[in-house]
């Protein structure tokens, strides 16, 4: 055998001797040695520029109480970058921890899920500046005298930016999960806590983190409102990009919000590179029957990390936990049935339940009518509902129009792992990029172009929450299984069967959760795009945006509370209404199971 095999007569193949194998070896350690070195330095600078933030997070409040404005030395833009950065990513840990539990509670239990599932449109649907007007005092009594209180209050206005699409998203990846996992899963008699990190997470990743992409996007775009906080006639100032485009708009410079719109996007660059390329790479190994026809996806960090020990340096403080979590949830029961048919018994206490939530709305619907019945409350509502009725023919209007665009676009690039590898930098600076920064150039371009702002609002909507669309569809079709792909050309379906037979329906859930939010996200927007200010030059809308941002920012209460219970009524209903319906239907007719 020797004999027949000549290596002499193949220039480029000769056998390994162990001296090659040495030096194999010798480079995979070196490689890996530098792996180290590389992710220790990374992890090093992150720790140290938290440990440098902190101490500047919780300064004391001086005698002539919290600042109202910030400076607009453009030298201090790394730094307010370093603290919008900080504050986006505290508030998204908080909104991925709230997710887990609110989607987890929502799926797994019948009778909370008709009471949370409400809420959520309930808490979608008001606006950032409904949130702070009703907690800035609370957090800053509960951090007297420290700048931490409105830095909390800061914190959690993005935080309501950003855990709801991601709460929607984790609920229905529950909710669709495939049959044969969730049979696998209670064949294995696994417990609670072992079938969520090992079905319920990897099942929902992709969709969940294409949904924490488009929060941060969010976060972005209130970044103005949340560190630039006007309420009850006060003004709350924090260091951060956000506040810092809102001075120099006032001022009417656009030189600096034009530097501040590159540092916003070298950000946004760094996070894609760093964070969201790394796990969108490493997400892919959740999608189900991948075919090694596919073209992975790839990432230079992700590479670094896999080569370097940190998974072991992990694994070694990980397991301990997770061991410990699995006595702590043995006593709770293994993975059974999700809901076992109704009996008797369960009728009677489902009937008890909704009795007892039918009282506390009743309740609560009363309370609401006894506080507008004073004075001119009745009139108010009228007033607020008509405003409200405007600015639903916006989001409406917005809706269809950014579907029409969104989804064409959105599968291609879900389903081309190669256009997806140059588009999402693109559309991660697009959808993370907060519009609101080009909002003194649009103003300017609306006043020169004689642009009714009512129809201008619209546009100014849809620059921060198209992106909802995008994002989901692009999820939904980066998971289409690749074995109906196949199927689909074995068959030789033309085009217009492959997107009826195949692509609208696989992404028609994701979609719906994507027009959900999209439309919150719209509502919420509409506080800020349906009164815009650059200078001395205000352009106002009628809508009930403009009705919630003007009683805010007076502190008229019953304004505010009368605009966001509008609100409320508004989005619940067309939840109601509209997309639970088509939703129901997405999961019983186009689910993968």
């Amino acid at each position: 055998m020797s004999n027949f095999f000549n290596y002499s007569s193949f220039p480029g193949i000769r056998p390994r001797s162990d001296v090659d194998a040495a030096d194999v070896s010798r480079s995979g350690a070196a490689r890996r040695i530098a792996a180290d070195v590389v992710v220790a330095a990374g992890v090093l600078a992150l720790f140290g520029v938290v440990a440098w933030l902190l101490p500047q997070i919780n300064e004391p409040i001086g005698p002539s109480g919290v600042p109202s404005t910030v400076s607009d030395d453009l030298h201090l833009l790394p730094y307010y970058a370093l603290r919008s950065v900080f504050r986006m990513f505290i508030a998204l840990f908080l909104s991925l921890v709230f997710s887990f539990i609110y989607g987890l509670a929502a799926a797994r239990c019948r009778r909370l899920r008709m009471v949370l599932i409400p809420l959520l449109d309930i808490l979608q649907s008001v606006p950032i500046l409904g949130f702070l007007s009703a907690t800035v005092t609370i957090w800053m009594v509960l951090f007297p005298g420290s700048i931490l209180g409105v830095e909390a209050a800061s914190i959690f206005a993005i935080f309501t930016s950003q855990a709801w699409n991601m709460t929607f998203s984790f609920y229905h990846s529950l909710l669709s999960e495939p049959q044969e996992l969730d049979e696998a899963a209670r064949s294995m008699q696994l417990t609670r806590w072992q079938r969520f990190w090992k079905l319920d997470v990897p099942n929902s990743m992709i969709p969940l983190l294409w949904n924490c992409m488009m929060s941060v996007g969010g976060g972005w775009f209130f970044l103005t409102a949340s560190e630039m906080i006007s309420v009850n006639n006060r003004t709350y100032a924090l260091p951060g990009l956000g506040s810092f485009v809102a001075v120099a708009s006032e001022h009417e410079q656009l030189g600096k919000v034009l530097w501040a719109i590159v540092t916003m996007v070298i950000v946004v660059l760094l996070i894609d590179v760093l964070l969201w390329k790394p796990l969108t790479a490493w997400a892919e190994k959740f999608r189900i029957t991948q075919n090694e026809s596919v073209q992975a996806k790839t990432s230079l960090v992700l590479s670094i990390l896999r080569r370097s020990g940190i998974s072991d340096a992990l694994a070694l403080v990980g397991r301990p936990i997770a061991d410990l979590m699995f006595w702590l949830t043995r006593p709770l029961g293994r993975t059974g049935a999700r809901w076992p048919a109704a009996g008797t018994r369960r009728r009677a206490l489902d009937i008890a339940f909704m009795a007892l939530m039918a009282v506390a709305c009743l309740a609560g619907m009363w309370m609401l009518v006894r506080f507008i019945s004073d004075g001119e409350g009745f009139a108010e509502v009228g007033h607020a509902m008509v405003l409200g009725l405007i600015t639903f023919m916006r989001v409406t209007l917005l809706t269809v129009v950014c579907s029409i665009i969104w989804v064409p676009i959105g599968v291609k690039i879900g389903m081309n792992p190669r256009i997806s590898r140059f588009v999402q930098p693109l559309v991660q600076v697009l959808a993370s990029f907060p519009s609101n920064f080009t909002f003194p150039f649009v103003t300017l371009w609306f006043i020169a172009w004689h642009i009714d702002i009512s129809w201008g609002s619209i546009l100014l909507m849809s620059l921060g929450t198209q992106w909802y669309i995008l994002f989901n569809v692009i999820a939904g079709a980066s998971a289409i299984p690749d074995d109906l792909r196949e199927a689909t050309r074995a068959f030789h379906l033309d085009t217009r069967q492959r997107w009826t037979k195949l692509i609208l329906p696989a992404v028609f859930g994701s979609w719906c959760t994507g027009g959900i939010t999209a439309a919150g996200g719209a509502w919420n927007a509409s506080i800020v795009s349906e009164i815009v200010t650059y200078g001395h030059t205000t352009l106002t809308a009628n809508g009930l945006g403009t009705y919630i941002a003007n009683a805010t920012a007076v502190g008229d209460t019953g304004k505010t509370i009368i605009g966001v219970a509008v609100m409320s009524v508004f989005v619940v209903g067309v939840n109601r209404l509209f997309w639970r319906p088509l939703q129901t239907y997405a999961e019983r007719r186009f689910s993968v199971a």
